[in-house]
């Protein structure tokens, strides 16, 4: 990997005595932080998924989604810097995407790793109060998991190929906050499962996620045929897999849940 990609959660070293001032992002949750933070004038470029906060004017380009940002766009816009994810982002882009600027590649699984980076934007863009209010509150409702008695529970984030989570995954670690015992914690990423080991492991509870596939209730009923003794319940997919700020709205949606 070259060195104008840093694939790190600790990051705020990058900039010695400056912060960068023409920033892309390329992570909805990540944009989410930086309008929070107050760095809204330093946003240049967010993909089109990028929804939060809701902005009016200015707005920042549209630069294409988070799997295919435009590299014309982009360029254009002169970044400082491009804030990407080993997650949501392809490793062809950031490699194409570092010959503009440097590239920082975040990488987070748990609350903890989510921590780190609102710790070192803090650092990086000189907004500790903000980061650290953040992160006190968070590490106040993730001190530990909420519920004693998990229930098990597939989540599912595709319809057709059927595809879940994997233990490595964040969405597996906030499934943990929400009361659930993740059925697939020993797979990896989002691996396809058929209707008949769904049927086969028999779930407490299925989880249908409102994002990236938009499951609906016609889909509940669906899943409920075919799994009479599951629980079979519509999930907002932005409080399992967003991380950032948005984890502070989770505690209250978790404990809907059950």
């Amino acid at each position: 990997m070259n060195e104008n990609i840093i694939l790190s959660n600790d990051f705020s070293g990058l900039w010695t005595g400056r912060s960068p001032v023409r920033i892309v992002s390329l992570v909805p949750s990540l944009t989410e932080i930086f309008y929070y933070f107050g760095l809204d004038k330093y946003v240049v470029g967010v993909t089109r998924f990028c929804e939060h906060p809701e902005v009016k004017f200015p707005k920042p380009a549209k630069i294409g989604g988070t799997k295919n940002p435009s590299f014309d766009k982009i360029k254009k816009l002169n970044p400082d810097v491009i804030f990407a994810s080993k997650e949501e982002n392809n490793l062809a882009d950031i490699e194409r995407l570092s010959t503009i600027c440097p590239v920082i590649v975040t990488d987070i699984v748990t609350i903890d790793d989510n921590l780190k980076v609102l710790e070192h934007l803090g650092i990086m863009f000189q907004k500790k109060k903000a980061a650290s209010a953040v992160i006190k509150q968070l590490s106040s409702d993730f001190k530990k998991v909420i519920f004693a008695d998990l229930k098990t529970a597939v989540y599912l984030i595709w319809k057709d190929p059927m595809m879940t989570v994997g233990g490595d995954t964040f969405i597996n670690n906030m499934m943990l906050y929400a009361g659930f015992e993740n059925l697939y914690f020993d797979a990896t990423r989002y691996p396809e499962i058929t209707m008949d080991k769904l049927i086969q492991d028999n779930p407490e509870y299925l989880l249908l996620s409102s994002e990236p596939y938009p499951f609906k209730e016609k889909h509940v009923e669906e899943f409920e045929r075919m799994l009479p003794a599951t629980k079979v319940i519509l999930v907002d997919g932005q409080m399992f897999s967003w991380y950032g700020i948005r984890p502070l709205f989770t505690k209250k949606y978790f404990s809907s849940i059950l």
